[in-house]
C-alpha cells in the first residue's frame, strides 16, 4: 500500500481507491515538460492521485 510521509512533521497516510477499495501504488509520470511527478495509481485503471502535501512540502511515499 501506499503511505505517504511527511519528512518535516512524521505524519503518515495509506491511501487506497474509493471505486475499488484497492490500495493504490506507487509511481512516477513525466509531464510534458519533462518534469518528473511521484503518483499513486489505482491497480485496476481508476486513475491516480499526485503525491499529497503536509507542511507545505510534497509527502514521500513508501511502499
Amino acid at each position: 500500500m501506499a503511505t505517504y510521509t511527511c519528512d518535516k512533521c512524521g505524519m503518515s497516510v495509506n491511501v487506497s481507491c474509493a471505486t475499488c477499495g484497492k490500495p493504490l501504488v506507487d509511481g512516477t509520470i513525466t509531464t510534458d515538460s519533462g518534469v518528473e511527478v511521484e503518483v499513486s495509481k489505482c491497480p485496476d485503471g481508476h486513475g491516480m492521485i499526485k503525491s499529497p502535501l503536509c507542511c507545505g512540502q510534497d509527502m514521500a511515499c513508501a511502499v
